[in-house]
């Protein structure tokens, strides 16, 4: 029996240690006492699994799997799946008080969770991924629940992923318990609008801060790193409104053109090539590392953590970043941003519009009622752009960034909840 060795933290800034700056700076702002502080810094719960799953070959492989429930005190945990190589339980972790402080400030009543197995999906047949996701599901079965832990899709998983678990939780529980994960096909009680919601928030955030630096929509420009399922709907929706996209990237390069990039063609190509852009001829071939040097309004990270380093943020040159990924921006970059005066919409706010419509497909769930896209998409643009008024104000409040604004809007809901509720 082989055994596959944890991924090791990449060699680059810890995303918990960005957090958890991040964190420190908003609750000393908040005047939070040290017993406060403890409580919200630790995670509630920890699990570590191990996965023997048997591949084509007929060996075994186990996979290492983790599950982090940060916060349950605003009501049951919220959080994606992530199947990637890089999965470790540092970055597990950030991403589990990242949910946290997500939902809080969207005012949605979720704690924060995530999960993650090491594994390269690309390298696995859809048998071997089923099989995985499955034995997942089992490990974590005590874990999951609709009133306790709610997971979803993230890097590496889809709405197939979500099937099988739906599936095998409800094996488990012997009836069909759609409500125990979100992200779902719409035939198993997925939502309208869930799949491009994470970049329909990515566009009323950056609609919204255009509209505080006086930028109009219809010639402004910008460039999306990383062209998934938050790039290209990010792009896609932005176009809609009037913004030319001077480029975009996936794993494949960067791609620019100044006239502006036909948006749905590259998402068709894009579709018709195994999910990728390589020989996109729409656009010129360049260094990923000069995309984040192009002039333009708006960059949009959102691909993955850690892209905007000390590395490489003196050379970006765009007014606002509106941060589509997680932890795109390593906290050793932040004073640089704000001295160059680069408003930035953070990840907590900014692509909490996949949260936000997850939180609908589990109210309908439970309710066994279908809402319209219009209703969806109407509810979503409300609560981001409320969001977003929110953390601004705040930010005037105590002079601070929008990014620390939002972590001292998230914190203070959830440590007045502690309070309220007598919890310690």
């Amino acid at each position: 029996m082989a055994y596959i060795e944890p991924a090791p933290i990449k060699d680059k800034e810890n995303p918990l240690e960005s957090m958890m700056h991040r964190f420190d700076k908003a609750v000393e702002l908040l005047g939070i006492s040290d017993e406060m502080y403890h409580i919200l810094k630790v995670p509630r719960k920890q699990v570590t699994v191990g996965i023997p799953v048997t591949m084509d070959s007929g060996k075994i492989k186990v996979f290492e799997g983790y599950r982090v429930i940060h916060s349950t005190i605003l009501g049951p945990s919220k959080g994606g799946i992530r199947f990637d190589p890089d999965v470790n339980i540092d970055e597990v972790r950030a991403l589990a008080a990242w949910m946290t402080w997500k939902c809080a400030v969207v005012d949605i009543p979720y704690g924060g969770a995530k999960g993650g197995v090491a594994c390269n999906p690309r390298e696995m047949s859809a048998g071997e991924m089923e099989r995985l996701m499955r034995g997942y599901t089992m490990a974590l079965l005590d874990v999951f629940g609709p009133d306790q832990d709610i997971p979803a899709p993230d890097m590496g998983t889809g709405q197939r992923e979500m099937a099988w678990l739906m599936d095998e939780y409800s094996k488990a529980k012997g009836m069909t318990i759609p409500a125990v994960v979100t992200g779902k096909p719409l035939v198993l009680g997925g939502s309208l609008g869930r799949t491009e919601a994470t970049g329909r928030g990515v566009m009323v955030s950056a609609l919204a801060g255009m509209e505080k630096l006086r930028i109009n929509p219809y010639r402004a420009t910008a460039v999306v790193q990383g062209f998934g399922n938050v790039g290209s709907h990010a792009a896609s929706l932005l176009r809609e409104r009037g913004v030319s996209i001077h480029a975009i990237s996936d794993i494949s390069g960067a791609y620019f053109n100044d006239k502006g990039i036909d948006i749905t063609a590259a998402i068709a190509y894009r579709d018709q090539n195994n999910d990728s852009l390589d020989g996109f001829t729409g656009a010129e071939l360049i260094s990923g590392d000069d995309l984040f040097s192009i002039p333009v309004d708006v960059l949009v990270p959102a691909a993955k953590e850690d892209v905007i380093t000390r590395r490489n943020v003196e050379s970006i040159q765009a007014k606002m970043i509106v941060e589509g990924a997680n932890g795109p921006t390593s906290f050793k970059a932040d004073d640089i941003i704000n001295d160059k005066g680069i408003m930035v919409v953070p990840d907590i706010l900014a692509n909490a519009g996949g949260v936000t419509v997850s939180y609908f497909e589990w109210v309908q769930n439970r309710i066994g009622y279908k809402w319209t896209l219009e209703r969806v998409n109407r509810r979503t643009d409300r609560i981001m752009k409320d969001a977003f008024d929110h953390v601004y104000e705040v930010s005037l409040k105590y002079k601070v960034s929008l990014r620390i604004a939002a972590y001292i809007v998230a914190i203070d809901k959830v440590s007045s909840t502690y309070k309220f509720r007598g919890g310690f």
